[in-house]
């Protein structure tokens, strides 16, 4: 018999579409399959957000992780020291941000203790987060910071494409201080070790440069001649088959493609705007989203964490209109990464 991973799934800002972006996941069948879900939740914030999205799937709430048993049609809910209390909708609040906050606390200590096999984050509003008092950037930074984590970074993937970034959530006037020999090739090997666990055996993987067209040798910037082609070649000596760097406006179409299996990224929107671009449906006819398919992934932690690669949408809040599609990925991305085997998506499932 193959034991599943037992999955902590945060859930998000209760103001936000993260509760209704859960339950809707969890009414997957296909997941039951592979993971033993269990939500970090106040239950009354899942009770609610069952009644919004309109199903009669149970919530349960369970004493311990332990005790969630992974039966479809049954929603398992660990619930949160403190209920978070009354709050309206769409609103900032601070009271949902430390519950939001409580909520990742609470599964990365259960994780790090082995009580979970993996982790899966909802939306939290930075804002609502830093108005309780922990200022953090984001999940990634309180992950790192919960873990002791020195090295690490995000990853974001959708189908062929996947990228890997060298910097986040700093100033641009920042980025270059931080790009790195050391620091790009800390992202190479976190991203090939990451590609071999998705199954990949040769992981091929593009570097982006950080000037426009890479640089043209010098011409636009020295970035890539003294910093990021050292780091490829070494990387190379380590076995790693890292290319580039290419010019940033042609790799990721390419990665997109199937030319590479990774690219790595020199800064925050330089990764996610063609991530986003390819993941993310918008209809100015309906004011609609739709896809939402891609995965965010912290990659050299302890623990497996993967997350939606979306916002709280406060405005469609209480709608029933968001799309789980990303949380559904996220999950199918923690049971592989904590299962050690591959998932088939349920590509079927709808907002």
């Amino acid at each position: 018999m193959i034991t599943k991973p037992r999955l902590g799934i945060s859930m998000g800002d209760p103001a936000g579409i993260g509760p209704e972006i859960v339950v809707k996941a969890l009414l997957s069948q296909h997941l039951y399959d592979h993971a033993v879900p269990v939500v970090v939740a106040d239950p009354d914030v899942m009770r609610a957000a069952a009644d919004i999205v309109k199903t009669d799937a149970r919530i349960r709430v369970v004493n311990r992780a332990a005790d969630a048993a992974g039966e479809f049609g049954t929603i398992d809910v660990l619930p949160l020291a403190t209920p978070v209390g009354e709050f309206e909708l769409g609103k900032v609040d601070a009271r949902c941000g430390e519950a939001a906050f409580q909520s990742v606390k609470a599964i990365i200590e259960l994780a790090m203790a082995g009580e979970l096999d993996g982790t899966v984050t909802a939306p939290l509003n930075k804002e609502a987060m830093n108005k309780a008092g922990h200022h953090y950037d984001g999940h990634t930074e309180i992950y790192a910071t919960l873990t002791g984590t020195k090295k690490y970074t995000m990853m974001l993937a959708d189908g062929k494409l996947r990228v890997a970034h060298v910097t986040t959530h700093v100033a641009m006037a920042s980025v270059p201080s931080l790009i790195t020999v050391d620091r790009i090739l800390t992202v190479l090997r976190l991203g090939n070790d990451a590609c071999k666990k998705f199954g990949i055996a040769s992981p091929r993987i593009g570097v982006s440069g950080y000037n426009p067209h890479a640089g043209e040798n010098g011409l636009f910037g020295r970035e890539e001649l003294d910093i990021i082609a050292p780091a490829i070649e070494q990387a190379k000596a380590e076995g790693i088959d890292a290319r580039g760097p290419f010019s940033p406006d042609t790799v990721f179409a390419k990665a997109a493609g199937g030319g590479f299996d990774m690219v790595v990224a020199m800064y925050h929107d330089q990764g996610h705007i063609p991530l986003k671009m390819l993941s993310f449906k918008y209809d100015d006819a309906t004011g609609k989203w739709s896809g939402m398919t891609g995965v965010n992934i912290t990659l050299g932690l302890p623990i497996v964490r993967s997350s939606v690669d979306h916002g709280t949408a406060f405005e469609n809040a209480g709608k029933n209109v968001s799309s789980p599609q990303s949380m559904i990925h996220a999950i199918e991305y923690g049971a592989m990464l904590a299962g050690g085997r591959p998932v088939v998506s349920d590509a079927k499932a709808e907002a």
